[in-house]
């Protein structure tokens, strides 16, 4: 799948030498970029980090992250069709921060209470869909990743090792033990 940078025509950043430093973008560009990245990807991504953290007002604050975090390390961009696959890590691993503040929250005493769903979203959602959310809440977080990346954000297993940092098996052996569980637990047959 190409990269969505080469179906938006952006034009080459003007670089500019900073002394001994890396190369500077131009800001124009540069808030072109993040801008059209933004609106091609931030929804999807927030559901993606909807997924892992469990609730939206955290999700948004991930992916807002990681525009920033990308924002930030543009000077060192070489290539755009990089964005993606920054941010797709860049979500994932600000999640995995957000869940490791969490466990050292409740081991400090400080209960986190999981999100209540809205009334809007109980009355979109319907109870299955509750059922099947709260089932893939209960796997353990590297099966959460796995399947957020495979199934929503339709990832092949390569593009999945690469963002998590482990094996292509690894990735695939994650997922079909994950689906085995959601099927144990939603009493499916996997």
């Amino acid at each position: 799948m190409p990269g969505w940078a080469g179906r938006i025509r952006l034009e080459p950043p003007v670089r500019t030498l900073n002394g001994p430093g890396p190369a500077a973008v131009s800001a124009e560009w540069a808030d072109r970029l993040i801008r059209e990245a933004h609106e091609a990807h931030a929804v999807r991504l927030v559901r993606v980090a909807l997924l892992l953290v469990g609730d939206r007002p955290s999700a948004e604050d991930v992916v807002q992250d990681a525009f920033f975090g990308l924002y930030r390390s543009l000077h060192r961009l070489r290539d755009p069709d990089k964005v993606l696959p920054y941010l797709h890590a860049a979500v994932v691993n600000r999640a995995r921060s957000v869940l490791r503040s969490r466990r050292r929250a409740a081991l400090r005493q400080i209960p986190f209470e999981p999100p209540v769903w809205s009334a809007e979203s109980a009355a979109i959602a319907g109870e299955e869909r509750r059922e099947v959310l709260a089932a893939v809440a209960r796997l353990p977080v590297r099966a959460r990743e796995v399947l957020a990346l495979r199934y929503y954000l339709d990832l092949p297993e390569s593009e999945i090792a690469a963002i998590l940092g482990i094996s292509r098996g690894t990735v695939s052996s994650t997922a079909s033990r994950a689906l085995a569980a959601l099927g144990r637990e939603l009493k499916e047959k996997p």
